[in-house]
């Protein structure tokens, strides 16, 4: 008890410091609601000798409570009692796959991530993850048939993609292959590494995160890798395959960057009508509460999209030296803003044969994992962006809400998913559990 007294007197105290040195810079809620869509809102920059740190401190879910959705909608629990869920995926036969995991250890490099650790860990983030990925046979409505531990002992897994018979694993610092078969509920067999990937044990990793995603004919996989610092302040060279999605040769294991200059990108998907990778991202911070807006957009092979130089196109950012006006020119500006500092971690596309509601088939569900440096808080929600003919078209819809309540995250959404029924998954990664949201009359 008295240990727990003093990392939450150090927490608070490191939170007033925080708020003091940045003279607890409120966000605007109108300007926040101006950075939906196209072409959002962009206040000018602000500068601080510490940023505003803002977290909501973790609670919890009471028996039988759930996060809050629109009355058109229904949601469950399809597993509860879990390790730091990140992320969900389907396997063909409709198994459902829960990757447990949390970040590695990492050293610290400035001040401020002795500042940052102890004000995110309050927020929920330094849950023990789980390094494994569940098994989860679906049964009745609420529940599941069977629950098995199905890979043990990972490295912070994150991404898993299914080609054929191999099951690809993107750890912190390597991608994976294991051997699967249909109906497998446990994986015993010693995986094979295909490439080390940007994050080796011990070193920093900041953004250790690794999405993972097979092409159609899945000759190819893409990893997501996001930048090793906010906008470069431990050098270019901890940046190398960084702040980039990678094309990995399924065959031969060799390697080229397919888009760069996304500062954290997350859960790339395929969009079903124009058949266009898309991709949600995590801009930078410390540069005020209303920037910079994170974003969802297409992935152009060979794009840049503006990280560390420029954001939104050619918005420069003049902390980073030395600038690079060559590359500003040609950043590409993203298709869909959702708003400042909203953590989108989650992406998945609806579809006809969905088990939600018309108004929610067509179009983009995201993850909002929420802030951790704004007040008032953003995101700590799933929303959907309706699109039309595979393009945004319309304002950001609340889909699940609730997780933020009396001022404590009960649960914070990550991964999405779409299970064989047309539900969709939410992992919940302070929350614990993977929820389960479909329509109202549906079975």
């Amino acid at each position: 008890m008295n240990t727990h007294r003093s990392v939450l007197r150090t927490t608070t105290l490191v939170a007033a410091v925080g708020c003091l040195m940045a003279a607890c810079d409120h966000g605007s809620t109108a300007i926040q609601a101006a950075q939906h869509g196209a072409a959002p809102e962009l206040p000018a920059a602000k500068n601080y000798l510490l940023p505003p740190m803002k977290v909501a401190p973790a609670g919890t879910w009471k028996q039988g409570e759930t996060p809050a959705v629109q009355a058109s909608l229904k949601i469950s629990a399809l597993a509860t009692g879990l390790m730091h869920p990140r992320f969900v995926y389907v396997l063909p036969n409709g198994d459902i796959l829960i990757v447990e995991s949390n970040g590695p250890k990492q050293p610290k490099n400035r001040p401020k991530d002795i500042v940052m650790g102890p004000i995110k860990a309050y927020g929920g983030s330094a849950q023990k993850g789980g390094n494994r990925i569940t098994l989860v046979r679906p049964g009745s409505a609420n529940g599941p048939e069977q629950r098995t531990v199905f890979l043990d002992h990972l490295k912070s897994p994150f991404g898993v993609a299914l080609v054929g018979g191999d099951l690809y694993v993107a750890n912190a610092d390597s991608l994976m292959r294991y051997p699967y078969k249909d109906g497998d509920t446990t994986i015993t067999a010693p995986g094979i590494k295909v490439i080390d990937l940007p994050g080796a044990e011990g070193a920093l990793n900041h953004h250790w995160t690794k999405s993972l995603l097979a092409s159609p004919d899945g000759s190819k996989l893409y990893v997501g890798v996001g930048s090793n610092s906010n906008i470069t302040e431990n050098g270019m060279e901890a940046e190398l395959n960084r702040a980039d999605i990678l094309e990995v040769d399924r065959a031969t294991g060799a390697t080229r960057i397919f888009a760069s200059g996304l500062r954290n990108p997350n859960s790339m998907q395929w969009e079903p009508q124009g058949k266009a990778m898309w991709v949600v991202v995590n801009e930078r911070d410390e540069i005020g509460p209303d920037l910079v807006p994170d974003y969802l957009t297409s992935v152009r092979d060979g794009g840049f999209y503006g990280w560390p130089y420029s954001y939104y196109g050619q918005h420069v950012d003049a902390r980073v030296m030395p600038q690079r006006p060559d590359l500003v020119a040609k950043a590409i500006v993203p298709d869909y803003a959702l708003g400042s500092h909203v953590a989108a971690l989650g992406l998945v596309f609806g579809h006809a044969a969905s088990a939600m509601p018309v108004n929610l088939r067509e179009g983009a569900f995201v993850g909002e994992h929420g802030s951790w440096d704004r007040s008032p808080p953003s995101g700590y929600k799933v929303v959907f962006v309706p699109f039309r003919d595979g393009k945004p078209a319309g304002k950001p819809i609340d889909v699940v809400t609730g997780f933020l309540a009396d001022g404590h995250a009960k649960g914070r959404p990550v991964g999405l998913a779409i299970d064989h029924s047309g539900a969709l998954l939410v992992a919940d990664d302070v929350g614990n559990t993977v929820w389960r949201v479909r329509a109202a009359n549906a079975p």
